[in-house]
């Protein structure tokens, strides 16, 4: 089944605003199977849209329009899809009280021009929104069937995984489930990963098991897509692979999943009962930053400083603090230069004593702050998980 993306907005037709949300519905429609053949961007003008719904009602078997089924004047997407049908507009008085009830429990009247998201084009299907005002819907233009999906990322997210994908599904009578293994890694890259995972029975580009990579420095995603009649026939394929994946990738893998590094190490301090200091220079604060929001953060993270001296055994006793992280950075002579490069030093002290990882990092002076953000997380990883910290890393230079 042929699938083109359809994304709508001057917003994102100008670069004002990065479409992050065509390269995620993209992505999941590739993880359960689906091809996405074209990709459209269209600006908030009606006569673009109908000729743009026009094209991809010819080509395509299925179209996910995203964006436009907001309040505003801007807001075309139902508009054009009753003019491209040929019907009219029609109040949905299921969707007109429901926004109604949604606002009143927030105790707040609903502006007038809500009213305008509940106009669907007559005889649309019914895409249900449960965290939004924006409802969707399903109609068919030309040859395809046009899902309608609203622009805010985390209303799209949930409609597209509960009420999108099924429907694609049956609509291409692709039968069965789907499942998507994600291991991320960091210290080795996307060559020499495929190399450490090169020669596992069913594993490969075009295998019974799906192997990908997606780089996103300083982490390697390895990605594991496979499909199967029930999901107890998934399990049984992919458990042996996922268990000689994890072990060729070894003390590389820092998290799994949804899961982040980030994550492991607060739920490893937390499990531990330890608190955490963080000392940072050339960092400037990113670690903290990564660890300090997530859920169950407070009970762990006692202090953050940023500072040119400091010192992870003066932090963890000024703080308090069980274990101190510190990340340092000592730039390469010759100062500031494009080839930037620096000397990261990572200490680690903790009730035990201290230990240190030193790494020289050459690239750009972002690339090498990234990176030194993403060693100093992973040091203190894999000194909780009683993993060696001095493995040497792909990006690091003698």
């Amino acid at each position: 089944m042929r699938v083109e993306i359809l994304c709508t907005g001057d917003e994102i037709l100008t670069g004002k605003t990065i479409n992050t949300n065509y390269s995620h519905i993209a992505r999941r429609l590739g993880e359960v199977g689906l091809d996405v053949i074209w990709g459209t961007t269209v600006g908030d003008d009606r006569a673009s849209l109908l000729a743009a719904f026009a094209r991809a009602g010819e080509r395509a078997d299925a179209v996910i329009v995203n964006g436009g089924l907001g309040p505003t004047v801007d807001d075309l997407s139902q508009e054009a899809a009753a003019e491209a049908c040929g019907v009219k507009l029609v109040l949905s008085d299921y969707w007109m009280q429901r926004m109604t009830e949604s606002y009143a429990r927030r105790g707040r009247i609903m502006p007038a021009n809500n009213r305008k998201q509940a106009m669907l084009p007559e005889g649309a299907e019914f895409i249900d929104n449960p965290i939004g005002t924006a409802c969707g819907f399903a109609v068919t233009i030309g040859k395809a069937r046009f899902f309608f999906t609203p622009g805010v990322p985390r209303e799209m997210r949930r409609m597209l995984d509960e009420q999108v994908i099924p429907r694609l599904l049956k609509l291409g009578g692709i039968a069965g489930v789907t499942r998507l293994k994600r291991f991320h890694s960091f210290g080795i890259g996307e060559s020499r990963a495929d190399e450490m995972l090169a020669g596992i029975p069913g594993l490969a580009i075009d295998g019974e098991i799906k192997l990908g990579f997606q780089a996103h420095f300083p982490e390697l995603e390895t990605k594991l897509a496979a499909r199967g009649a029930t999901e107890a026939e998934l399990d049984a394929k992919l458990a042996p692979v996922e268990a000689e994946v994890r072990r060729r990738l070894g003390n590389f893998v820092v998290a799994e999943d949804e899961s982040s590094l980030e994550q492991v190490v607060v739920e490893k301090l937390k499990a531990g009962g330890h608190t955490l200091a963080i000392g940072e220079t050339f960092t400037s604060g990113a670690i903290a930053s990564r660890l300090a929001p997530l859920p169950g953060a407070e009970a762990v993270f006692r202090k953050g400083v940023i500072a040119g001296d400091v010192a992870a055994g003066r932090l963890r006793t000024e703080s308090g603090a069980s274990h101190a992280l510190a990340v340092l950075m000592q730039l390469d002579p010759g100062g500031d230069r494009p080839d930037f490069g620096a000397t990261i030093t990572v200490q680690i002290a903790d009730p035990g004593g201290m230990v240190q990882r030193v790494a020289r990092l050459v690239g750009g002076r972002e690339w090498v702050r990234t990176g030194a953000t993403e060693l100093g997380l992973d040091c203190l990883r894999r000194h909780l998980l009683g993993l060696p910290v001095d493995e040497r890393i792909d990006f690091e230079r003698r």
